[in-house]
């Protein structure tokens, strides 16, 4: 049976149109299972890159989600996009936890087991200072001002104790360890896990003059926008990662055993110390 050839052409559209949908809906699809996922710039982004994308790359294939890595030039623009929302996912310090879960509903998923987050001051190996008092009236370096356990911490102690010392924000754990290498400052704030990760040519002509105390790790937070199946398929394959020969060997080059999971109020010790450093996000309306 012969067709009109209009019959043909309305066909053809038809097909097209279908072909066209479909592949418009696997588009939408493909982006509604992409997620950022946000990592708090205490090293260069090179070197962030290096350690957390194959990490994501290992969660997406576990997960079938995309995890697309992002984070910030320094700290502060860390902050004013955490501010904005505009990570699904945020591996973020305590405090910067505190201030953005009250504006904006981040919920703490997991943190890194076996370990409470110290803060660190260091000094050059051949440094003449021997103690946290030796630095009084010094200028000491901080990755920003509100780096919980690298800048928060240590000048929390230092206020207590009537050490006055003048801080200088240089943007990046890494940026502290070269600048006191350097000789630029005498000194500078630190957490353990970014030294022992910082290039062995730096890190070996460091000292840690002291420590803080401890509180809780680095949390791995989910928006309040991501589907809650999706926030729990994550939180399960984080969790599991230990177990697994590649997980491990991932995990181990952040200096990871293996994540625990946290929730909101494993965080209130640090709401306790009543930091207000970033109080115009605190009270952002969502």
């Amino acid at each position: 049976m012969k067709y009109p050839f209009w019959c043909l052409l309305l066909a053809c559209s038809m097909l097209g149109a279908t072909c066209v949908s479909r592949a418009a809906s696997a588009a939408e699809q493909s982006a509604a299972m992409t997620y950022t996922f946000g990592v708090v710039p205490q090293q260069s982004a090179r070197e962030l890159a290096k350690l957390w994308v194959p990490i994501l790359s290992y969660l997406s294939n576990k997960t079938g989600y995309k995890l697309h890595f992002a984070t910030a030039k320094d700290i502060p623009t860390y902050e004013k996009r955490l501010a904005a929302g505009e990570y699904d996912f945020a591996y973020m310090n305590p405090y910067h936890y505190t201030v953005f879960h009250a504006s904006m509903g981040y919920l703490a998923m997991v943190a890194e087991q076996d370990r409470h987050l110290s803060g660190i001051v260091v000094v050059r190996k051949d440094s003449p200072y021997q103690k946290i008092a030796d630095l009084r009236g010094m200028q000491i370096a901080l990755p920003s001002q509100a780096a919980f356990a690298a800048s928060v911490l240590p000048r929390r102690f230092l206020e207590k104790n009537g050490i006055a010392h003048m801080p200088v924000y240089v943007s990046s754990h890494d940026s502290v360890y070269l600048a006191v290498v350097k000789g630029l400052y005498p000194a500078g704030g630190g957490i353990e896990r970014t030294l022992a990760l910082t290039d062995p040519a730096i890190r070996d002509q460091l000292r840690v003059l002291w420590t803080t105390p401890s509180m809780m790790p680095h949390p791995i937070t989910a928006h309040p926008r991501v589907p809650r199946e999706v926030l729990v398929r994550l939180e399960r394959e984080l969790l599991a990662m230990h177990a697994d020969d590649q997980g491990k060997q991932l995990m181990q080059a952040i200096g990871y055993n293996g994540f625990i999971k946290v929730d909101d109020t494993d965080y209130d010790p640090v709401r306790a110390l009543n930091i207000r450093l970033l109080d115009n996000y605190k009270y952002k309306v969502r």
